[in-house]
């Protein structure tokens, strides 16, 4: 029986999140179009379409396994072209009241990449697939709607000065914030979904470094969290292509890392902790400080849209955008597109596959999405964070601490954060009642 439930098929977006999703496609439509309005450069290179391109990118475990479902042998050639293997032994994490958590081998490795490279090279590999076409230069005007407004039936967009009108079974929009599928939803006479937003008003610069030749063997990469709610300097400092440091620092709620490198190294030094600033001070730059700015986290709940639109599928950030810090969107929209690819397996058979798929797919990510959101909720620490505050914040916030005091103790607890954080596990498996009982013992238990 064959798979193919479709003739043509348009993604939107030539980001890691349209190149994942165009491969889960190419094994169920006859072409499959990717559009973006960037000429995708033949060499490595960031980007005017990614602005947060040239900051730090790292695929988390649970993105680089769902990576390699979609694009067998990817990881294999992502480390060929440069990407760094970590583990948690590399890892040297300064938290509050643990400067340095235990350091210790849990079985969690992930790889650490300029995102310039990361796209280049998983471009690569997807241009090798026959019925997949990148189309550079291409900048999507509208999503075309059939009469009766009740499907997306292609797209109208401008090519090297050329209007042209494509007809598709299926458009997805992978093109970042979502504003073409919104408008096809308007022009269908459908509603837009309702949104939940944390405003965490976060920035952050980026600097590359070259890896100096006594940089410290006992880790490869530093994390530094804040102490909050007082402070909300972050960094990260972790290992790139070419033998080079990418570290990216980070401020809420106005206290913005500076723009020139004399600022960047005075806020690292003003950091609770100076193990990036000793790393870096004598460290020799390459290239200047790199700035973004994010407002809030966004969570569009297409899940309770009635009527959603026949052909069409928003993923990624335009359904849901996290705080950047924890490197997180990248392998939650290869996750989304292992999902797809399985639901459209799924209904090859049926009379009419394409029928329902968006409210299914809606439905399907929405445990994928829990996880990241539950930990975007965590920036409600700071009081000028703005949202809905969940009811049970203050007690969600004991248990986490009395969590990490936990998992500091005990190495299978340590493992268990950690595959939830690199989305390996939900969430809730640190509610399962073995790991709950534990942790309510040591909240119960004089500090």
């Amino acid at each position: 029986m064959s798979d193919l439930i479709g003739k043509h098929a348009i993604v939107v977006g030539a980001g890691m999140g349209g190149l994942a999703f165009a491969k889960a496609l190419s094994g169920h439509f006859d072409h499959v179009t990717v559009l973006d309005r960037d000429t995708l450069p033949a060499d490595v290179r960031p980007r005017h379409g990614t602005p947060q391109a040239r900051h730090l990118h790292v695929l988390l475990a649970g993105g680089l396994t769902a990576l390699n479902k979609l694009l067998p042998g990817i990881e294999a050639e992502l480390e060929r072209a440069g990407a760094v293997r970590l583990s948690s032994q590399d890892a040297h994490l300064e938290r509050p009241g643990f400067d340095p958590f235990p350091q210790r081998e849990l079985g969690v490795s992930w790889l650490s990449i300029s995102r310039p490279l990361l796209e280049f090279t998983t471009r690569q590999v997807v241009q090798r697939q026959k019925n997949i076409e990148l189309l550079g230069d291409c900048r999507v005007r509208e999503f075309i709607a059939s009469p009766d407004g009740s499907a997306v039936t292609g797209v109208r967009y401008e090519c090297n000065g050329r209007n042209e009108t494509v007809s598709a079974d299926l458009v997805v929009d992978a093109s970042g914030r979502g504003v073409l599928a919104l408008a096809a939803l308007a022009s269908t006479g459908v509603s837009k979904p309702e949104e939940t937003e944390i405003g965490m008003d976060i920035a952050y610069s980026t600097a590359v470094f070259e890896c100096p030749e006594d940089a410290p063997p006992s880790w490869k990469m530093v994390m530094v969290l804040p102490s909050a709610p007082n402070d909300s300097r972050g960094a990260i400092l972790s290992p790139i292509e070419d033998n080079r440091w990418i570290v990216s620092v980070s401020g809420n709620h106005g206290d913005v890392p500076p723009g020139d490198a004399e600022g960047f190294l005075e806020f690292v030094k003003g950091m609770r902790t100076t193990t990036i600033f000793e790393a870096i001070k004598g460290a020799k730059p390459v290239g200047g400080i790199i700035r973004y700015a994010l407002t809030c986290s966004a969570r569009r709940h297409f899940e309770a849209v009635q009527r959603f639109p026949r052909g069409l599928l928003p993923v990624g950030d335009a359904i849901c955008r996290f705080n950047p810090v924890f490197g997180q969107g990248m392998s939650v929209v290869a996750q989304e597109a292992v999902i797809l690819e399985r639901l459209l397996s799924a209904r090859a058979g049926d009379i009419d596959p394409l029928d329902g798929l968006a409210p299914a797919f809606f439905a399907e990510i929405q445990p994928v999405l829990e996880t990241p959101w539950g930990i975007a909720n965590g920036d409600f620490i700071y009081p000028k964070t703005s949202g809905q505050r969940p009811a049970d914040f203050e007690r969600r916030l004991q248990f986490n601490i009395a969590l990490v005091r936990l998992g500091a103790q005990d190495p299978s607890i340590h493992k268990l954060m950690m595959e939830v954080n690199h989305l390996l596990k939900p969430q809730s498996a640190l509610r399962e009642p073995a790991v709950a009982e534990r942790v309510a013992k040591l909240m119960a238990a004089p500090a």
